[in-house]
């Protein structure tokens, strides 16, 4: 095994799992603010509801993350995170062009997903340091939360797959 290299300032997995934490909650954050915006949006009662509903399951999902922060002891602090932003700039840019369209659906549906992906890849990574670490109750929130967005991403793609797409398709 390689010698550890001395750095100034040198972090390790727990440092590395707390910074992970704070984007991860300041993008739960900022998609309790785009979820109502995107549900207003919908032209499709379905979509509609969707986004509506993942608003409450997000809820949920930002008290789980507070109460990862209380297990490793820490303030339950967000730090900004810009791959988030990008992707809902993203979804707020298709609602403004595509508004009054067919295809605005299926864009929104597209900005949800790429939504879903990100939070599924830092959920996913969350819980595989939570496991190195031994963070048995952190790894069972993680894991509620992850599982919960697999469902959603699931969803979405039924409701893209089953009209959203070729109505946007048939205009």
């Amino acid at each position: 095994m390689a010698a550890k290299r001395a750095v100034p300032n040198d972090k390790d997995l727990n440092d590395l799992f707390h910074d992970t934490l704070k984007d991860i909650y300041f993008a739960e954050k900022q998609i309790l603010k785009a979820l109502p915006k995107m549900a207003k949006a919908a032209q499709s009662a379905d979509l509609s509801a969707a986004f509506k509903k993942h608003h409450g399951e997000t809820e949920g999902q930002v008290d789980r993350l507070e109460q990862v922060f209380k297990l490793i002891d820490k303030p339950a602090k967000a730090k900004t995170c810009d791959a988030i932003m990008g992707i809902l700039d993203e979804g707020k840019e298709i609602m403004d062009e595509y508004k009054g369209t067919e295809a605005l659906d299926a864009g929104l549906l597209a900005a949800a997903q790429a939504v879903e992906h990100y939070e599924m890849s830092r959920y996913g990574t969350l819980k595989a340091w939570a496991i190195q670490l031994g963070m048995n109750e952190a790894v069972k929130l993680l894991d509620e939360t992850l599982q919960q967005e697999r469902k959603t991403d699931k969803d979405l793609t039924a409701l893209a797959e089953g009209a959203v797409n070729s109505e946007a398709l048939a205009a």
